[in-house]
This record gives structure tokens, sequence and C-alpha cells, in this order.
């Protein structure tokens, strides 16, 4: 049998690990499966015309928000042009409403619902079963084969008639069974790796669909330190655990983190999902000893509104999180990316706007502004006309408004999310933005009131340079604080400094954060002249060629060399040199050092 595991991803570098599992777990059936691997970039007719040429008997999609309409295009035109292949579907997006795709589309033989290895390999078993040549291998292996669909639990199917069955939910796996996928790593050069050591959620969010899994299971310990060892030796640069809550097991968490901090080669980073109010000391302690760079975490807040928190079921010590996530920071060795999500029950614009504040003053590496997507299977879902949730009924089913946060919100808060990405997120405006707040009574107005200055300006919906973003942020704090230099506020936040003297200050963090990411060799001309004369800088590399006070592990290069490797420069009344050679593994910014 010719069996094909298509899986659509969301950008290239990303992996399937469904797919690959499945296969991996019905290895015995592995030289007949075949994994083709397209992207949501790609046109349809591209794909289509793909699995056509490699013509499967069976064809099993990988459904997920990101792919879903793709799938359902490629399930209208595939029966018309291979009629006989049998197409069955499986993963989050289909499990909650498999009777449902059965009804809409005729050519669909089944749903694998929930977990796919076991009812995958079983049903492996019932097609090969139905071939000659399966019959006598199973006879020679005396194999008990799969005969009918009805005995394998956790489908749906349709039956010859075209009536739709259901069967028993299927028990569940035992996860160190499955074997692991990634021996041959070549097949993912520059790619992401996707790795879990544990299935379920111990918590019941309202809005996510991993809640419904309650039954918490680990992968074998032994097998899980083999299987890093086998990315740190190989050099992998990513791996992205996921687990949906990696450290709510104390003792698993721990041995993970001890092996990879006591086998760390320097290259390979590792990303985790976890709750921050879980993490106890032991934890911290080893999380702040690790080299920068050996893991980044992923920690959902969501909301700071606690009658929001407690309506969708999430348990969270929000002053706990602060403290850990406060702590973890001083060391600058772990990348912490927190997530707050707008459409939640109970949370209107302006409590949206203290939550934000919250969550910003906790100094995240990347702060993620989300939207609630309204699943399917979900509790948020049953909630519906409770909440008065309006949401799109394309995926990702994202929300429109609700009871609290009308449709014209959900516009502001878009546009804030944009400006949020622009100019936190890419880390490339840090110390600008870090003092142009001073201006503002919080964080969310500043970049509230730079979503109104785009809109003013007809700026969003327009491609910018990097350049072009540094430029409209420096015309943004001109405009503003002229506006607002007589402002209770502002003579209240700065009572010493004209708009002039703060304008002159932000042309001068503006510079800092451009050269702290890159030697521009031609000088944008928003920015002010450089105050480095060329004798002052000849003679400050003459004097480095010969005594490398700043620049170690330059003893190789002349002073030119130097000059095109490095930058220097005048801020703040101090001469700073910028070595890009050094570089903050968090951050990617240049080393800095003041010129003594």
């Amino acid at each position: 049998m010719n069996i094909l595991l298509a899986a659509i991803n969301a950008k290239y570098i990303h992996s399937n690990l469904a797919v690959y599992s499945l296969r991996a777990y019905a290895c015995q059936y592995k030289e007949e499966i075949r994994i083709a691997e397209y992207t949501i970039n790609q046109p349809v007719d591209e794909i289509l015309m793909d699995i056509y040429t490699r013509q499967p008997d069976i064809l099993c999609f990988s459904c997920y928000l990101w792919n879903i309409s793709y799938v359902e295009q490629l399930l209208m035109e595939i029966p018309k042009i291979l009629p006989e292949t049998k197409i069955w579907l499986g993963g989050p997006e289909v499990s909650y409403n498999a009777g449902e795709m059965l009804e809409e589309y005729p050519g669909l033989s089944g749903v694998i619902c929930g977990e796919g290895e076991g009812a995958f390999l079983e049903l492996m078993d019932y097609y090969h079963a139905g071939t000659a040549a399966g019959r006598e291998e199973a006879d020679y292996f005396r194999r008990v084969s799969v005969t009918a669909l009805s005995e394998i639990r956790g489908i749906v199917y349709r039956n010859s008639n075209g009536s739709i069955t259901q069967t028993l939910p299927r028990p569940i796996l035992d996860l160190s069974t499955v074997p692991f996928v990634y021996e041959h790593i070549e097949n993912f050069q520059n790619r992401i790796i996707y790795y879990e050591s544990s299935r379920g959620c111990p918590f019941s969010c309202s809005y996510c669909l991993s809640s419904i899994d309650k039954c918490l299971r680990f992968r074998d310990l032994d097998l899980v330190k083999r299987e890093l060892q086998f990315f740190i030796d190989h050099e992998v640069p990513q791996v992205k655990f996921v687990d949906r809550t990696f450290n709510c097991r104390h003792d698993h968490a721990m041995a993970v983190w001890q092996y990879i901090k006591d086998h760390d080669r320097g290259r390979t980073n590792f990303h985790f999902e976890i709750a921050a109010d879980l993490l106890n000391e032991e934890e911290i302690t080893l999380i702040r000893s690790m080299r920068p760079g050996l893991i980044q975490l992923e920690i959902g807040i969501q909301s700071a509104n606690s009658r929001t928190i407690c309506e969708i079921r999430r348990k969270m010590d929000l002053d706990k999180v602060e403290i850990t996530v406060s702590r973890l920071r001083e060391k600058r060795n772990v990348h912490q990316h927190l997530d707050l999500i707008a459409g939640l029950p109970y949370e209107d614009y302006n409590s949206f706007r203290k939550s934000f504040d919250r969550v910003y003053a906790m100094k995240p590496d990347q702060l993620q502004l989300g939207f609630l997507k309204v699943l399917k299977g979900s509790l948020m879902h049953e909630k519906t006309e409770e909440y008065k949730l309006v949401y799109q009924n394309r995926p990702p089913y994202e929300v429109l408004s609700t009871k609290w946060l009308p449709y014209a919100d959900v516009i502001r808060l878009k546009k804030i999310e944009e400006m949020v990405e622009v100019y936190y997120n890419s880390g490339q405006f840090r110390n600008t933005m870090e003092h142009a707040e001073k201006e503002f009574p919080g964080a969310f107005a500043m970049y509230s009131a730079l979503a109104d200055y785009y809109e003013r300006h007809d700026l969003f919906r327009v491609s910018h340079s990097r350049m072009a973003r540094y430029e409209i942020l420096l015309r943004f704090l001109q405009e503003y604080t002229e506006m607002h230099s007589d402002s209770p506020e502002s003579r209240w936040r700065n009572t010493a400094e004209s708009p002039e003297c703060r304008m002159t200050e932000y042309a001068e963090w503006l510079t800092l954060d451009l050269y702290l990411r890159d030697n521009v060799r031609n000088r944008p001309q928003f920015l002010p002249e450089s105050r480095v004369s060329s004798d002052e800088a000849a003679a400050f590399y003459k004097t480095e060629e010969q005594e490398h006070r700043y620049l170690k592990g330059y003893e190789g290069y002349d002073r030119r060399q130097m000059r095109k490797m490095t930058h220097v420069e005048r801020l703040f009344g101090s001469l700073f040199l910028f070595d890009y050679r050094d570089r903050d593994p968090l951050s990617g910014d240049a080393k800095i050092y003041r010129v003594e």
C-alpha cells in the first residue's frame, strides 16, 4: 500500500511532530508510509498536484487552526482526481466535530479523534488485512489484525451505506511507547525541532483544548535524557518542548533542566512553556545558574483581572509570577516571553489596559498581545451566548466582540498590538521606549498614542523599512512632547527639561538603539551628526591596535580592520565603543564599552 501522511505547516522552518510520531509508532509499515510536508504559503493547487503525483491509497491530514481551511479546500478536490483514495483526518481541529466534517465532505472516509498513534496503527492493520499480501503477512507473523473499523476505538468513520459511526473513546497511550522520531536528524536541517516529554494539562482553562485531556502522563526520564543528548550531540539549534505546562511536576522538570545544564555544549537552545508561579526555590536557583541562552521560557499570564482569571478557570498567583519573573530577569540569562489574551470574559478595554501595564512592568523580553480564539470543543465555545461572544467563522475563530469588549475596541487593540510588535518585541528600540514611557501615564497609553499617530499619518498598512521605523518614532516623540509640554502630567513627570532638551536626549537614545543592532555605515539623516571626529576615531583605533584595552581577541587585526568591525559614538557626553563580534545571546545587541 501507498500511505501518505500530509502536514501543512505555518512556515517552512516548522516541522510536524504528529505525522512523524504516527509513522514511528506504526513502524512495521514504515516502508509503505511516506510523509509530505507543505506550508500555508504554497498555492493549494501546488499541494493538490503533488498529492496526485504521489498516488496514495490512504491519505491522512494533520489538522490544526492554521491549516484547516487549506485541508478543507483539498477535501473538495482530491476525491475528484483520486476517487479510490481513502482520506482520513486527525488533530485538534477535527477531533471535536468529526461527525460534522464527515457530513460536510462526502469524500472523507473518517477521522481519528484525540491521540492518534494507536488508532493509526490499527487503521493500518485494518487496511493491510484487506489486501492479499496483508493477509499472508498477518498469517506469517501470527498477528491478530483488526478486521473491522468498529473494532478501532477513538475514530468516527463512514459506513458503506453512507451512515456515520463513532466508536468508543480510546484509552490513553503510554507516552514512552512512542519511538523517537529524529534519528535521521539530517532531514530536519534549518527547521525547528518539536519534542514532548509529557501529554495532558493539569489546568482547566476554558479557552484551551489541552484542558480536555485530563490524564497527565510523562515520558520515561531515561528515554528523555538519551533523546536530549542526541539533540545536544548533533548541535541542534533549538528544541521546542510542546508540553503544555512543563514544570507541573517538580522532579521531572528538575531532572530535565539539570541534565541539559550539565551536558550543555553551548549550541542548543531549549524552549519551555511554564507556569511561573509553580517554580520553587530549587528550580529558580537552577535556572539562574544556566548559560545565557540555554533555555527560554514562555509564560501565559493572559490577564491580571482576578475575576477574569477565576471565570476562565485558571489558577494563578500573579504576585508570585511577578516575583519569579523579576528574579529570573536579574541574571539576564533567560529569555522570557509573556502572553496576554484580549477578549476574555469580564475584561473590557480599561481592564485590559491595567493587565497590559502590569505585565509590561515585568519587563519581559517579549510581550505577546493575543486575541481570544473560540475553539470548538472548549468550554469557552459553550459559553458563547452567555458572554455574547461574536467571533469569525473562519479559522482561527478569533473574537470580534464580547459583552464587555465591542468590536471598535478590538480594532484599537489590534493597532496597539502592531505597535508592540514593532517597537517592543523587535528589541530594536528598547532604550528609547523605556525613556519615552516617562512622558505617559503608562506603557499602554504610550503604545496607544503611537498607534493614533500611525493612524493620523496613514502609516498603517505600509511596508516600512527598519530605518523608517526609527524616523517615525522620532517624529512621533517630537510631536507628542510639543503638544503636551504644558500639560499637568508632563510637568509632573519632567519639570526641569524643555521639549527641545528632551528631543535631544531621545535622538541620542535612538542612536544608541540603532548602533547596538547594526554598524550602520551610511548614517541616517534624521539622526544628529556624529560628534566623533575622524582624527579622534583614528587615534582611538591606533591606541587599541597597540594595547587592546577593550577589543580582546582582535590581536590578529590591524586598526583599519577593527574600525570596520566596530563603531565608536559619543553619547550623553561619553565615548562608547560597539563590538559587533561579541553580542548579547538574548537580545542580539552588540557589546558596548564606555571608553575612559
